[in-house]
Parts: structure tokens; sequence; C-alpha cells
């Protein structure tokens, strides 16, 4: 199995590779693979394609802005919360972790929108 870095976590991939001998019966594998892989393109194509039918540039603009405000506020609530040198209480943890994980998942939505675009998933006006 191979891991692919993204910006907070791995995912595991778990794709079949054949450890048959047999060149034709890798290949009749592969051949069916390639298939499953094909139907799963498509799907998301369709599914994606209407669930995002209108998408230009200037949603990608707003999306990266909203994210990188995102991320200005928790490393700005960091810094804040340090000006005191007093250990934060658990409530400006909470407020913290809260602003951490706002940033983190407009990250991962602004990834997975490229990697849609990327995929031919949807495409840009």
């Amino acid at each position: 199995m191979s891991t692919i870095q993204t910006n907070s976590y791995r995912r595991q991939r778990d794709h079949f590779e054949p450890q048959d001998t047999d060149p034709q019966e890798q290949r009749r594998l592969r051949g069916l693979l390639e298939q499953i892989d094909y139907s799963a393109y498509i799907a998301n194509r369709e599914v994606i394609g209407q669930m995002l039918p209108k998408l230009d540039a200037s949603m990608f603009q707003k999306l990266a802005v909203l994210t990188a405000t995102a991320r200005a506020k928790w490393v700005s609530e960091g810094l804040r919360q340090s000006e005191s040198g007093a250990p934060s209480t658990p409530d400006q943890i909470a407020r913290l972790a809260s602003a951490r994980a706002a940033y983190e998942e407009l990250a991962e939505a602004y990834e997975g929108l490229r990697r849609m675009v990327e995929r031919g998933y949807v495409a840009i006006r």
C-alpha cells in the first residue's frame, strides 16, 4: 500500500496490484481494474458536475480568501493567547482548536475542489 501526504493527514491507498506471474492473467486483471476506475471517474464527473454546475475562477478566489482568513484567525488567536505568558485556559484552547479545525477544513475543501478540476470532474468557466 502507498500513502499520500495531504495538508493535515495521510490517506491510505488500497489499490490491488496483481502478484500472479501469468502475463495474460495480469492483463485481464488490469483491464478489469481500468474499467472499474473509469466507472468511478464517470460517476464522479456526473455527480459532482450536477452539484457544482457553474464553477468559475472567482469561486476559487473566494474560497482561497476564506481559507487564508481562517488561517490568519487561527494563528492570531495563538499569538493573542501567548501575550500574557500564562498557560492557556481550557476555553482558550477550545477557541484555538476550533479556529484550527475551521482552517484545516477549508484548506481540505480548497484542495478537494482543485483535485476535482484537475481530474476533469468539473470544468471552470
